[in-house]
């Protein structure tokens, strides 16, 4: 599923204005014009690196970014296609896992706490995907990590307990040239049973 995102050619006309980006929890009021790719946004104006220049095309997926829980590859969008959705990027990836573990004990609905001890919601400084890539050295240059690290959340979100099929289809669409593909299949096992069962 792919968010339905204003392409170029519907911004055709617009002029430089003031644009309202809510990134990472977080709202900024932007003097950009509505047509520069979100990439361009997220790095230039907003400092935030996560996200990678790759290809330029939308097929490596090093852009990679949330938009409303839906990977989407930020260098292709233009970031007036974005205004009123939610964009995370690698360095929100906290953020939005403390806000899920605090939605989930004000409903009551138990859930996994944030510091994996059972009931306690401290902030985590990681999230638990990016703590299962660390622990499996799934990096060698480290440039296909955003795009891996936040397919694999979007897909631990829709799926728990993905099958390794499944987790080969969500992340076939990004690419490492460095062979770290066994290592990366194996972190997003761990960070599955991370997010399942944390250790205390």
């Amino acid at each position: 599923m792919r968010p339905e995102l204003l392409s170029e050619s519907s911004l055709d006309g617009l002029e430089r204005g003031v644009l309202a980006l809510d990134v990472n929890g977080q709202r900024h009021a932007l003097a950009v014009s509505a047509t520069v790719p979100l990439l361009t946004v997220l790095r230039n104006d907003l400092q935030l690196n996560g996200p990678k220049y790759g290809c330029g095309l939308g097929q490596c997926g090093a852009c990679l970014v949330l938009v409303d829980g839906v990977p989407a590859r930020s260098c292709v969008i233009p970031a007036g296609g974005v205004q009123g959705r939610q964009v995370t990027t690698l360095e929100g990836l906290p953020q939005r896992f403390n806000d899920s573990i605090a939605r989930s004990s004000a409903a009551g609905a138990g859930g996994v706490a944030a510091d994996g001890a059972g009931g306690s919601t401290a902030a985590v400084k990681l999230h638990p995907v990016q703590q299962a890539f660390i622990a499996a050295q799934a990096a060698q240059c480290g440039y296909c990590l955003n795009g891996m690290i936040l397919s694999t959340v979007a897909l631990l979100e829709r799926t728990p307990q993905p099958t390794d099929a499944q987790v080969r289809a969500a992340l076939s669409h990004n690419l490492c040239r460095c062979g770290t593909h066994l290592e990366i299949l194996q972190a997003v096992q761990r960070a599955a049973a991370l997010m399942a069962a944390p250790a205390p």
